[in-house]
């Protein structure tokens, strides 16, 4: 599959429109959880005002009083229209999805859907820590196959902890997280054919959270699992909340592929009643007429990662980032400063910058950070600058 580039948009960088002062007036979790004088480039919320398109969306359904209960596919038929056109894939079936809560509450259902309590889900550590989380709540096993040194998947671990997890007979899921939080790795169509067929051979169910899909900034063209070969019996998770930072608006669809439908079917009713009927009008918005936003934003993106990069070069060079092809999240390794196991905890007191401490990443998180560059150059520069002084 090849890249299909995001265009060149003409509207303005989003991540330039707003001030830290207006930010400052944002009550959600990312500005109201640590005090006014930190600086705050940790949990994934983007520093942007929101696509006009979905503004006008939202702002239509509430004059209307469309704020009843979700209904239709029109969520499903956006989505499958823009991987068509943006990743060439066509096998996105409409009639194969169901609207879901949002992303992780997915990814429970579906977890639920082909294992039981007891059975093992294998991750590839360091990964988003709400996996560890949600699945030990819902009495699974986690077994980690942890990334490689280049922050790719390493299939001979991978397989080694298939073969383990499915050794006792029992069921086992892999939780594949692509592209990849924290690393921002796009996983190639070779090493998702390669996973497709290790779990075919072992019996291990695939479920594919891709919420970064659409924050593809690299060359490496993004590859929807489910449209590898031997992907057939896997289910994915897809939504537009990261791309167009709707968090707040919560929806996502669950996908399954031609041989996961039955699997599908099975889940529960009441799933489908979590989700916002505004939350799907905005994700459907986004998608549909969104698109020139989203160019623009990755635009931005691309620049506050070369910028990134240059900063660290010159105030921070011991520090280690490798930039990842996707995500507004940058991976740090700062093992170098010698500031311990939780750098991240150094940086907030010593700084008053708050990133995202790597131990809840699992096996490899160690002695790294994770910093959100989806902000403005301005505010990017302040905290490297201040994680820089931290250190004097």
């Amino acid at each position: 599959m090849t890249r299909i580039p995001h265009e060149t948009s003409g509207e303005p960088n989003p991540l330039q429109a707003l001030t830290l002062d207006r930010l400052r007036q944002r009550t959600s979790m990312k500005w109201r959880t640590y005090p006014e004088d930190v600086l705050p480039l940790w949990v994934a919320e983007m520093d942007v005002p929101l696509a006009d398109a979905v503004v006008r969306a939202v702002t239509d359904a509430l004059h209307l009083g469309d704020t009843g209960y979700p209904a239709g596919t029109a969520y499903a038929e956006a989505l499958a229209a823009f991987a068509g056109k943006r990743w060439g894939w066509g096998g996105l079936a409409v009639e194969r999805t169901a609207i879901v809560p949002d992303v992780m509450l997915g990814v429970v259902e579906m977890i639920k859907l082909v294992t039981g309590p007891g059975d093992t889900v294998v991750v590839n550590s360091p990964v988003y820590p709400p996996f560890y989380m949600f699945l030990e709540h819902m009495d699974r096993r986690v077994a980690e196959a942890p990334l490689g040194a280049d922050g790719r998947l390493d299939l001979g671990v991978l397989e080694e902890t298939f073969r383990q997890a499915v050794a006792d007979g029992r069921r086992a899921a892999h939780l594949l997280c692509s592209p990849h939080n924290p690393t921002g790795t796009v996983h190639t169509a070779e090493e998702l054919s390669a996973v497709a067929g290790l779990a075919e051979r072992y019996g291990v169910r695939v479920v594919a959270d891709e919420i970064h899909a659409p924050l593809v900034l690299g060359d490496a063209p993004f590859v929807p699992y489910l449209s590898v070969p031997g992907a057939e019996r896997g289910l994915s998770l897809m939504s537009a909340s990261k791309g167009w930072n709707l968090p707040g608006l919560k929806a996502a669809l669950a996908i399954a592929g031609p041989g996961a439908a039955a699997d599908l079917e099975r889940m529960p009713e009441e799933v489908g009643h979590g989700p916002s009927h505004v939350a799907v009008i905005a994700h459907t918005a986004a998608l549909r007429d969104g698109v020139t936003w989203l160019d623009a934003l990755l635009t931005g993106l691309e620049g506050n990662r070369r910028l990134l990069a240059d900063l660290l070069a010159e105030h921070l060079p011991a520090i280690r980032y490798q930039p990842g092809d996707a995500t507004y999240l940058a991976w740090l390794d700062c093992r170098a400063l010698d500031l311990g196991d939780d750098p991240a905890e150094v940086f907030l007191e010593r700084g008053r910058v708050a990133l995202s401490s790597g131990l809840p990443f699992g096996t490899g998180g160690t002695g790294h950070v994770r910093l959100n560059l989806g902000t403005s150059q301005e505010v990017l520069t302040e905290g490297v600058r201040r994680m820089a002084a931290a250190l004097r």
